[in-house]
């Protein structure tokens, strides 16, 4: 049995060689490869740690001017990773392609921070996606995140308690300015919210962090729970 266990590796390796999960350039053996290993930045301390913007060191962790002269609605935002290089193959990967192999790399690899900062009665909420585009993409990104987060912490989540109304331009396309304006009406909460039971913290989950707009006005619309509200990322842009 093992020898033909061996044989069948052997077999494989020819047939499907290994390859890095980031950038599928072929390796000698499974995993990562040293350039995509290289590439992968965790999200600098040196930020605001009430809306995540980066800071100077001398000034972090803030709160930074804009929050000081109007505070966002989460007590606080963390990023686990800079959006460049492999992170964003991984990304960009798992929502175009399925592909979630990388992805679950990053979270194995940010566990540790990820215990640190939830903990047990918290719940973990994905900023909602359009009906339409769940319908077309056959998948809610933000649920498979907070569902694979939830595995490894042992907590709970929940993708219904946020959702989303109207149909909005994608924010990709516009400016900050028209971000905002795009996203005022754009939640509610389930209309049975203050039933739901939550002894913690309720912790906005989001994939890709750019100007903040959209868990700005998600948590501005959780408030409405009463519970503490904390925004996460997998990944947030990084101006330096």
């Amino acid at each position: 049995m093992l020898l033909a266990m061996n044989v069948w590796r052997t077999m494989r390796r020819h047939v499907f060689p290994p390859v890095c999960l980031f950038c599928h350039e072929a390796l000698a053996e499974d995993g990562c490869c040293a350039a995509c290993l290289d590439g992968i930045r965790l999200y600098p301390k040196a930020h605001c740690h009430t809306c995540g913007a980066s800071l100077p060191e001398s000034l972090a962790p803030g709160p930074c001017g804009h929050c000081l002269q109007q505070a966002p609605p989460q007590q606080s935002t963390q990023s686990l990773f800079v959006y460049q290089g492999a992170v964003r193959d991984a990304i960009l990967a798992w929502k175009l392609q399925g592909d979630d192999a990388a992805m679950r790399v990053l979270l194995h690899s940010a566990q540790g921070m990820l215990k640190s900062l939830i903990h047990t009665g918290d719940v973990l909420i994905p900023i909602p996606m359009p009906l339409s585009r769940m319908r077309q993409r056959g998948r809610h990104h933000g649920a498979d995140l907070c569902r694979m987060m939830a595995g490894l912490l042992d907590v709970d989540w929940d993708w219904t308690l946020l959702r989303r109304q109207g149909e909005q331009v994608r924010q990709s396309a516009l400016t900050a300015k028209q971000r905002r304006k795009n996203l005022r009406k754009a939640f509610v909460l389930r209309p049975d919210y203050a039933s739901t039971r939550v002894d913690g913290t309720l912790w906005l989950v989001d994939d890709i962090i750019t100007t903040g707009s959209t868990v700005y006005y998600a948590a501005h619309t959780l408030r409405a729970t009463g519970r503490p509200i904390r925004v996460l990322s997998l990944a947030r842009t990084w101006t330096s």
